[in-house]
Protein backbone atom coordinates (compact mmCIF):
# COMPACT_ATOMS: atom_id res chain seq x y z
CA UNK A 1 0.00 0.00 0.00
CA UNK A 2 1.21 3.09 -1.04
CA UNK A 3 3.06 5.38 2.41
CA UNK A 4 0.86 8.40 1.91
CA UNK A 5 -2.55 6.34 1.66
CA UNK A 6 -1.65 4.65 4.73
CA UNK A 7 -1.01 8.27 6.61
CA UNK A 8 -4.15 9.60 4.98
CA UNK A 9 -6.04 6.23 6.12
CA UNK A 10 -4.28 7.01 10.04
CA UNK A 11 -5.46 11.07 9.52
CA UNK A 12 -9.09 10.30 8.82
CA UNK A 13 -9.38 7.80 11.79
CA UNK A 14 -7.62 10.43 14.48
CA UNK A 15 -10.23 12.71 12.94
CA UNK A 16 -13.10 10.01 13.56
CA UNK A 17 -11.92 9.13 16.71
CA UNK A 18 -12.04 12.43 18.02
CA UNK A 19 -15.50 13.14 16.89
CA UNK A 20 -16.69 10.31 18.06
CA UNK A 21 -15.45 10.65 21.52
CA UNK A 22 -16.75 14.04 21.72
CA UNK A 23 -19.85 12.93 20.84
CA UNK A 24 -19.82 9.92 23.32
CA UNK A 25 -18.69 12.17 25.98
CA UNK A 26 -21.51 14.66 25.52
CA UNK A 27 -23.91 11.34 26.19
CA UNK A 28 -21.71 10.25 29.21
CA UNK A 29 -20.33 7.53 27.33
CA UNK A 30 -17.06 5.69 27.20
CA UNK A 31 -13.56 7.11 27.63
CA UNK A 32 -11.78 7.73 24.33
CA UNK A 33 -8.78 4.78 24.09
CA UNK A 34 -6.03 5.91 26.49
CA UNK A 35 -2.60 4.50 27.07
CA UNK A 36 -2.33 2.72 30.85
CA UNK A 37 -0.45 1.18 32.82
CA UNK A 38 -0.66 -1.35 36.05
CA UNK A 39 0.52 -0.86 39.29
CA UNK A 40 2.57 -3.38 40.36
CA UNK A 41 5.10 -4.71 43.16
CA UNK A 42 8.65 -4.71 42.13
CA UNK A 43 12.29 -3.42 43.44
CA UNK A 44 13.27 0.06 42.65
CA UNK A 45 16.58 1.59 43.11
CA UNK A 46 18.83 4.75 42.70
CA UNK A 47 21.92 4.35 41.08
CA UNK A 48 25.15 5.96 39.83
CA UNK A 49 26.09 5.08 36.74
CA UNK A 50 29.99 5.46 36.41
CA UNK A 51 32.54 4.17 33.81
CA UNK A 52 35.91 2.10 34.06
CA UNK A 53 37.75 -1.27 32.92
CA UNK A 54 38.56 -4.44 34.40
CA UNK A 55 41.55 -5.51 35.49
CA UNK A 56 43.49 -8.41 37.42
CA UNK A 57 43.61 -7.81 40.99
CA UNK A 58 47.89 -8.52 41.11
CA UNK A 59 49.31 -7.82 37.75
CA UNK A 60 53.33 -8.46 37.81
CA UNK A 61 55.07 -7.28 34.87
CA UNK A 62 58.53 -9.58 34.58
CA UNK A 63 61.85 -7.39 33.37
CA UNK A 64 65.49 -8.10 32.41
CA UNK A 65 68.32 -7.16 34.83
CA UNK A 66 70.63 -7.75 32.40
CA UNK A 67 71.22 -6.87 28.79
CA UNK A 68 71.12 -9.22 25.76
CA UNK A 69 69.85 -11.23 22.93
CA UNK A 70 66.76 -13.64 23.88
CA UNK A 71 67.61 -16.80 23.12
CA UNK A 72 64.81 -19.20 24.21
CA UNK A 73 61.07 -18.30 25.25
CA UNK A 74 59.25 -21.27 26.78
CA UNK A 75 55.58 -19.59 27.39
CA UNK A 76 53.02 -17.69 25.26
CA UNK A 77 49.76 -15.75 25.88
CA UNK A 78 47.50 -17.83 28.07
CA UNK A 79 50.30 -19.88 29.65
CA UNK A 80 50.27 -21.06 33.30
CA UNK A 81 53.00 -20.64 34.94
CA UNK A 82 54.14 -21.70 38.60
CA UNK A 83 56.63 -19.32 40.58
CA UNK A 84 60.63 -20.29 39.55
CA UNK A 85 59.61 -21.33 36.12
CA UNK A 86 61.70 -20.27 33.32
CA UNK A 87 59.60 -18.59 30.74
CA UNK A 88 63.03 -17.02 28.35
CA UNK A 89 66.44 -17.20 28.49
CA UNK A 90 69.19 -14.52 27.21
CA UNK A 91 72.34 -15.63 25.59
CA UNK A 92 74.55 -15.96 28.28
CA UNK A 93 78.14 -16.44 26.30
CA UNK A 94 79.57 -12.96 27.60
CA UNK A 95 78.70 -13.30 31.46
CA UNK A 96 79.79 -17.16 31.56
CA UNK A 97 83.60 -15.64 30.01
CA UNK A 98 83.19 -12.63 32.85
CA UNK A 99 82.24 -15.81 35.37
CA UNK A 100 85.13 -17.74 34.04
CA UNK A 101 87.59 -14.32 34.79
CA UNK A 102 86.32 -13.50 38.35
CA UNK A 103 87.36 -17.02 38.69
CA UNK A 104 90.59 -16.93 37.05
CA UNK A 105 91.50 -13.69 39.35
CA UNK A 106 90.12 -15.24 42.65
CA UNK A 107 92.85 -18.18 41.78
CA UNK A 108 95.56 -15.56 41.28
CA UNK A 109 94.58 -13.66 44.48
CA UNK A 110 94.33 -17.05 46.88
CA UNK A 111 98.00 -17.68 45.78
CA UNK A 112 99.27 -14.74 46.37
CA UNK A 113 97.48 -14.86 49.99
CA UNK A 114 99.25 -18.36 50.08
CA UNK A 115 102.41 -16.68 49.59
CA UNK A 116 101.94 -13.24 51.96
CA UNK A 117 101.55 -16.27 54.82
CA UNK A 118 104.48 -17.84 53.87
CA UNK A 119 106.54 -15.26 54.05
CA UNK A 120 104.76 -13.92 57.28
CA UNK A 121 105.53 -17.52 59.20
CA UNK A 122 109.09 -17.22 57.97
CA UNK A 123 109.30 -13.75 59.04
CA UNK A 124 108.20 -14.39 62.28
CA UNK A 125 110.82 -17.29 62.99
CA UNK A 126 113.55 -14.79 61.81
CA UNK A 127 112.55 -12.37 64.20
CA UNK A 128 112.73 -14.66 67.19
CA UNK A 129 116.26 -15.32 65.96
CA UNK A 130 116.62 -11.32 65.62
CA UNK A 131 117.38 -11.87 62.01
CA UNK A 132 115.16 -8.95 60.92
CA UNK A 133 114.13 -5.68 61.57
CA UNK A 134 110.60 -4.51 62.90
CA UNK A 135 110.32 -2.44 59.71
CA UNK A 136 110.52 -6.32 58.03
CA UNK A 137 107.48 -7.47 60.32
CA UNK A 138 105.30 -4.41 59.38
CA UNK A 139 106.07 -4.97 55.85
CA UNK A 140 105.12 -8.93 55.99
CA UNK A 141 102.25 -8.35 58.10
CA UNK A 142 100.92 -5.68 55.29
CA UNK A 143 101.81 -7.95 52.79
CA UNK A 144 99.58 -10.65 54.36
CA UNK A 145 96.71 -8.11 54.93
CA UNK A 146 96.45 -6.83 51.56
CA UNK A 147 96.29 -10.39 50.18
CA UNK A 148 93.53 -11.74 52.64
CA UNK A 149 91.36 -8.15 51.59
CA UNK A 150 91.84 -8.82 48.04
CA UNK A 151 90.78 -12.58 47.84
CA UNK A 152 87.44 -11.15 49.75
CA UNK A 153 87.26 -8.44 46.81
CA UNK A 154 87.73 -11.44 43.92
CA UNK A 155 85.73 -13.37 45.89
CA UNK A 156 82.54 -11.07 45.43
CA UNK A 157 83.26 -9.95 42.18
CA UNK A 158 82.71 -13.85 41.01
CA UNK A 159 79.75 -13.51 43.04
CA UNK A 160 78.47 -10.74 41.01
CA UNK A 161 79.55 -12.25 38.14
CA UNK A 162 77.70 -15.81 39.06
CA UNK A 163 74.76 -13.32 39.90
CA UNK A 164 74.68 -11.80 36.27
CA UNK A 165 74.63 -14.92 34.67
CA UNK A 166 72.08 -16.07 36.59
CA UNK A 167 69.77 -13.60 35.95
CA UNK A 168 70.20 -14.42 32.15
CA UNK A 169 67.30 -17.26 33.03
CA UNK A 170 64.31 -15.30 33.79
CA UNK A 171 61.78 -16.72 36.12
CA UNK A 172 58.19 -16.09 36.85
CA UNK A 173 57.98 -14.06 40.32
CA UNK A 174 54.74 -15.83 40.76
CA UNK A 175 52.05 -18.07 40.32
CA UNK A 176 49.63 -17.28 37.43
CA UNK A 177 48.61 -16.72 33.82
CA UNK A 178 50.59 -14.74 31.03
CA UNK A 179 48.33 -12.06 29.80
CA UNK A 180 51.44 -10.00 27.17
CA UNK A 181 54.48 -11.24 26.04
CA UNK A 182 56.67 -8.19 24.48
CA UNK A 183 59.75 -10.05 23.20
CA UNK A 184 60.43 -12.36 20.77
CA UNK A 185 63.26 -14.85 20.39
CA UNK A 186 66.48 -12.92 18.51
CA UNK A 187 65.29 -9.47 20.11
CA UNK A 188 67.91 -7.32 22.05
CA UNK A 189 66.79 -6.28 25.12
CA UNK A 190 68.65 -3.25 27.12
CA UNK A 191 68.75 -2.97 30.92
CA UNK A 192 70.06 0.47 31.26
CA UNK A 193 68.04 2.32 33.99
CA UNK A 194 64.28 1.17 33.32
CA UNK A 195 64.37 -2.96 33.19
CA UNK A 196 62.47 -3.86 30.08
CA UNK A 197 58.93 -5.08 29.92
CA UNK A 198 59.15 -9.00 28.81
CA UNK A 199 55.93 -10.41 30.15
CA UNK A 200 52.85 -9.57 32.11
CA UNK A 201 51.59 -12.51 34.75
CA UNK A 202 47.79 -11.91 36.18
CA UNK A 203 47.79 -13.81 39.26
CA UNK A 204 44.09 -15.43 39.26
CA UNK A 205 41.84 -14.34 36.94
CA UNK A 206 39.23 -15.63 39.03
CA UNK A 207 38.70 -12.84 41.17
CA UNK A 208 39.19 -9.38 39.11
CA UNK A 209 38.95 -5.55 39.89
CA UNK A 210 36.84 -2.84 38.28
CA UNK A 211 38.26 0.60 38.37
CA UNK A 212 35.66 2.81 38.36
CA UNK A 213 35.94 6.79 37.82
CA UNK A 214 33.01 8.35 39.46
CA UNK A 215 32.60 12.31 39.00
CA UNK A 216 32.62 14.56 41.87
CA UNK A 217 28.99 15.28 41.98
CA UNK A 218 28.06 11.81 42.61
CA UNK A 219 30.83 10.07 44.77
CA UNK A 220 29.24 11.33 48.26
CA UNK A 221 26.61 8.64 47.60
CA UNK A 222 29.35 6.06 47.14
CA UNK A 223 30.44 3.78 49.81
CA UNK A 224 32.66 0.59 50.40
CA UNK A 225 29.90 -2.28 50.88
CA UNK A 226 27.30 -1.30 48.07
CA UNK A 227 26.31 -3.75 45.39
CA UNK A 228 27.04 -2.51 41.99
CA UNK A 229 25.67 -4.23 38.82
CA UNK A 230 27.10 -3.71 34.98
CA UNK A 231 27.55 -4.96 31.88
CA UNK A 232 30.38 -5.50 29.45
CA UNK A 233 30.01 -5.48 25.42
CA UNK A 234 30.83 -9.22 24.94
CA UNK A 235 27.63 -10.55 27.04
CA UNK A 236 25.34 -7.53 26.42
CA UNK A 237 22.02 -9.56 27.36
CA UNK A 238 24.04 -10.48 31.27
CA UNK A 239 24.12 -8.76 34.15
CA UNK A 240 27.08 -9.15 36.42
CA UNK A 241 27.38 -8.03 40.08
CA UNK A 242 30.29 -6.78 41.85
CA UNK A 243 31.29 -4.61 45.24
CA UNK A 244 32.38 -1.17 46.22
CA UNK A 245 35.62 -2.31 48.36
CA UNK A 246 37.62 1.23 47.98
CA UNK A 247 36.77 4.95 47.14
CA UNK A 248 39.81 6.19 46.77
CA UNK A 249 40.98 10.08 47.48
CA UNK A 250 42.87 11.35 45.24
CA UNK A 251 41.74 13.12 42.01
CA UNK A 252 41.72 12.12 38.33
CA UNK A 253 41.45 15.73 36.58
CA UNK A 254 40.82 15.45 32.71
CA UNK A 255 39.79 18.50 30.54
CA UNK A 256 39.17 20.03 33.81
CA UNK A 257 36.33 17.58 34.74
CA UNK A 258 37.17 16.25 38.10
CA UNK A 259 36.51 11.72 39.03
CA UNK A 260 37.30 9.97 41.70
CA UNK A 261 38.48 6.18 41.54
CA UNK A 262 36.18 3.88 42.86
CA UNK A 263 37.43 -0.43 43.18
CA UNK A 264 34.91 -2.89 42.89
CA UNK A 265 35.34 -6.42 43.48
CA UNK A 266 34.22 -8.64 40.89
CA UNK A 267 33.40 -12.72 41.37
CA UNK A 268 34.60 -14.03 37.65
CA UNK A 269 34.56 -17.78 38.58
CA UNK A 270 33.49 -18.69 35.45
CA UNK A 271 36.30 -16.90 33.49
CA UNK A 272 33.92 -14.54 31.20
CA UNK A 273 35.36 -11.46 32.37
CA UNK A 274 38.99 -10.47 30.84
CA UNK A 275 41.58 -8.00 31.48
CA UNK A 276 41.18 -4.80 29.93
CA UNK A 277 37.06 -5.16 28.97
CA UNK A 278 35.71 -2.27 29.57
CA UNK A 279 31.87 -1.30 31.51
CA UNK A 280 29.19 0.81 32.41
CA UNK A 281 28.73 0.17 36.20
CA UNK A 282 25.62 0.81 37.94
CA UNK A 283 26.28 2.02 41.70
CA UNK A 284 23.15 0.75 43.59
CA UNK A 285 23.32 3.54 46.58
CA UNK A 286 19.64 2.62 47.75
CA UNK A 287 16.96 0.47 47.36
CA UNK A 288 13.74 -1.32 48.42
CA UNK A 289 12.77 -4.46 47.11
CA UNK A 290 8.89 -6.01 46.82
CA UNK A 291 7.42 -2.28 47.01
CA UNK A 292 4.02 -0.33 45.30
CA UNK A 293 5.62 0.75 41.77
CA UNK A 294 4.23 2.64 39.22
CA UNK A 295 5.53 3.88 35.97
CA UNK A 296 7.05 7.28 35.93
CA UNK A 297 5.38 8.44 32.66
CA UNK A 298 2.21 7.73 34.78
CA UNK A 299 3.28 10.35 37.49
CA UNK A 300 3.41 12.72 34.09
CA UNK A 301 0.70 11.92 32.45
CA UNK A 302 -0.49 13.90 29.37
CA UNK A 303 -3.74 14.43 28.97
CA UNK A 304 -5.91 16.78 26.72
CA UNK A 305 -8.09 19.60 28.77
CA UNK A 306 -11.01 18.42 27.50
CA UNK A 307 -10.71 14.79 28.92
CA UNK A 308 -8.61 15.63 31.80
CA UNK A 309 -10.83 15.49 35.00
CA UNK A 310 -11.15 18.01 37.54
CA UNK A 311 -8.35 18.17 40.13
CA UNK A 312 -10.27 17.73 43.79
CA UNK A 313 -9.82 20.80 45.98
CA UNK A 314 -8.30 18.21 48.13
CA UNK A 315 -5.43 18.34 46.73
CA UNK A 316 -2.57 20.78 46.93
CA UNK A 317 -0.54 22.85 44.14
CA UNK A 318 2.49 20.41 43.23
CA UNK A 319 1.93 17.32 44.83
CA UNK A 320 2.31 14.11 42.82
CA UNK A 321 -0.84 12.96 41.43
CA UNK A 322 -1.91 10.23 39.03
CA UNK A 323 -5.60 9.41 36.75
CA UNK A 324 -7.07 6.19 38.22
CA UNK A 325 -9.32 4.24 35.49
CA UNK A 326 -12.26 3.45 37.34
CA UNK A 327 -15.52 2.20 36.28
CA UNK A 328 -15.13 3.83 32.97
CA UNK A 329 -14.38 7.57 34.55
CA UNK A 330 -11.18 9.53 35.06
CA UNK A 331 -10.29 9.89 38.89
CA UNK A 332 -7.75 12.04 39.96
CA UNK A 333 -5.81 10.73 42.78
CA UNK A 334 -3.02 12.38 45.15
CA UNK A 335 -0.26 9.67 45.76
CA UNK A 336 2.84 9.82 48.38
CA UNK A 337 5.89 8.70 45.88
CA UNK A 338 9.28 7.37 47.74
CA UNK A 339 12.51 6.20 45.76
CA UNK A 340 12.99 6.47 42.04
CA UNK A 341 15.30 5.02 39.72
CA UNK A 342 14.17 7.13 37.12
CA UNK A 343 11.96 4.50 35.05
CA UNK A 344 9.98 3.34 38.27
CA UNK A 345 8.49 5.41 41.64
CA UNK A 346 7.97 3.68 44.80
CA UNK A 347 4.49 4.26 45.77
CA UNK A 348 4.09 5.01 49.47
CA UNK A 349 0.30 5.51 49.40
CA UNK A 350 -2.88 6.65 47.42
CA UNK A 351 -3.53 3.81 45.14
CA UNK A 352 -3.14 0.15 45.46
CA UNK A 353 -1.63 -3.14 43.10
CA UNK A 354 -3.77 -3.46 39.98
CA UNK A 355 -4.90 -0.19 39.51
CA UNK A 356 -4.90 1.28 35.89
CA UNK A 357 -3.10 4.29 35.48
CA UNK A 358 -3.72 6.77 32.21
CA UNK A 359 -0.80 8.55 30.37
CA UNK A 360 -1.78 9.79 27.36
CA UNK A 361 -4.64 9.52 24.63
CA UNK A 362 -3.77 6.25 22.28
CA UNK A 363 -4.83 5.32 18.86
CA UNK A 364 -4.74 1.87 18.06
CA UNK A 365 -4.12 0.24 13.96
CA UNK A 366 -4.71 -3.20 13.67
CA UNK A 367 -1.65 -4.60 16.55
CA UNK A 368 0.41 -1.76 16.80
CA UNK A 369 -0.58 1.42 19.57
CA UNK A 370 0.68 4.28 19.79
CA UNK A 371 0.37 7.56 21.73
CA UNK A 372 -0.85 10.35 19.64
CA UNK A 373 -2.11 13.38 20.92
CA UNK A 374 -5.72 14.44 19.20
CA UNK A 375 -6.36 18.03 20.88
CA UNK A 376 -4.47 21.18 20.30
CA UNK A 377 -5.30 22.01 23.88
CA UNK A 378 -2.93 23.02 26.68
CA UNK A 379 -1.98 19.67 28.36
CA UNK A 380 -1.15 19.30 32.28
CA UNK A 381 2.40 17.66 33.46
CA UNK A 382 3.27 16.35 36.71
Amino acid sequence: MNKYVLIGILLIAAVGAFFWWNQSDSSGSELPPLSTVEVDKGDVSRRVVAFGAIQPVQKVTVGSQVSGIIEEIFVDFNSMVSRGDVIARIESSTFEAEVSSARAELESAEAALELARMQWDRTNELRERQFVSPADVDQASATLRQAEAQVRVRRHALERAERELSRCTITAPTDGIIISRDVDVGQTVAASLNAPELFQIATDLRLMHIYANVSEADIGQVKDGQRVVFRVDAYRDRDFTGEVIQVRNAPLIADNVVHYETLIAVDNEEQLLKPGMTTEVNIITEEQHDVLRVRNTALRARLPDAVRPATPDHIEEGQPRVYVVRDGRLEVVAVETGLSDGVNTEIISGINEGDILAVGLSLTTGQTQERRSLFGGSQEQF
